[in-house]
């Protein structure tokens, strides 16, 4: 008995120790998230400078570059209203989509009057940017490099990976939300 009780106290120890984790078979260097950020700046520096030239080959309007990324010039300004969307106010507008090139992808007949609650719903970062800086009654054309765009998946319908686009975009109606108050 006296030699199997130390015998089974350092079994019990042994026994009590965790699991020793396995080593990885390979090891990852992160060369892959390095080469995909490289390659995603690179697309990017062209599609600007492909916006660049359309913007200077377009002499008729006057882009303005906005903080996301985008650039836009007025086709109708409307110079007596001052408020642009807010979050949760309703807007109504319509779009075209066209590339870079002035091929029309989307009419305003096939997508239609939309209504979109702002920041409450979902659209491509482009077009949810841009109905923000809009007011009521205006048409402007927007420019969007592809990561604002539907980005290097398309849209799985017209649009394919990586396209540049153009957007022009008419709001006809700005329904502010009321905040009910309770006494």
């Amino acid at each position: 008995m006296r030699k199997v009780l130390p015998l089974f106290l350092a079994f019990l120890v042994m026994a009590c120790q965790g699991p020793e984790p396995r080593k990885p078979v390979k090891v990852k260097s992160g060369s892959f998230i390095k080469e995909s950020v490289e390659r995603n700046r690179k697309l990017l520096a062209e599609e600007e400078e492909r916006i660049l030239r359309v913007i200077e080959n377009d002499s008729l309007k006057e882009y303005t570059s906005t903080s996301e990324g985008s650039w836009y010039a007025y086709d109708l300004k409307n110079e007596v209203s001052d408020y642009t969307p807010q979050t949760d106010d309703l807007v109504r507008y319509t779009y075209t989509l066209l590339t870079l090139d002035n091929d029309t992808i989307y009419t305003p007949e096939e997508i239609g009057l939309q209504t979109y609650k702002v920041d409450k719903q979902e659209l491509f970062p482009g077009l949810r940017n841009s109905i923000k800086l809009m007011k009521e009654g205006e048409t402007a054309t927007f420019l969007f490099p592809s990561s604002l765009g539907y980005g290097y998946l398309g849209d799985k319908n017209k649009i394919g990976v990586n396209v540049p686009l153009k957007a022009v975009i008419t709001i006809f109606e700005i329904e502010r939300e009321t905040v009910n108050e309770t006494p």
